[in-house]
């Protein structure tokens, strides 16, 4: 299951909440952004995916491999038996908008998982993995580093 909840590293801007200022900018001068990478069986049908139905933009790395542009990301850790596992989350302001949005496309959603955080359904990629797409309660990291 390919999963990395991400929105964008600035969330540790709240735990350096007690460092001034200038101590907080030198550390997020070090990280310039993320890399997610999705592990697929077909991976050239979730490539398509990505760019087709979701309408990610991207790049050519070389040799036709494309890389996605996503939109502002955040990452949680959460407690967890073994290391290794990881989870991909797409965020919406509107699940249900979006999910009758990708039902137009031919995409289908699993049933919505209501929990006190959020919202969440999960998608099925072509290539047989999943992502989800959540809707958070919550409030979010995505601003924090925009500041």
């Amino acid at each position: 299951m390919a999963h990395v909840v991400l929105r964008a590293a600035f969330t540790l801007r709240a735990r350096l909440a007690s460092l001034p200022d200038a101590a907080c900018e030198k550390i997020f001068l070090m990280i310039s952004g993320a890399h997610v990478i999705v592990y697929s069986k077909d991976a050239e049908a979730d490539r398509d995916f990505l760019r087709d139905v979701l309408g990610f933009p991207s790049v050519d790395a070389g040799h036709g491999w494309l890389i996605f542009a996503l939109p502002p990301a955040e990452v949680a850790v959460h407690p967890a038996e073994t290391n290794g596992r990881h989870e991909l989350y797409l965020m919406c302001s509107d699940l249900k908008a979006d999910m009758a949005a990708l039902r137009a496309k031919g995409v289908a959603c699993s049933d919505v998982q209501k929990e006190r955080w959020g919202s969440i359904t999960k998608i099925r990629l072509p290539g047989g993995g999943e992502v989800g797409l959540y809707q958070p309660k919550h409030p979010t990291a995505l601003a924090v580093g925009s500041k």
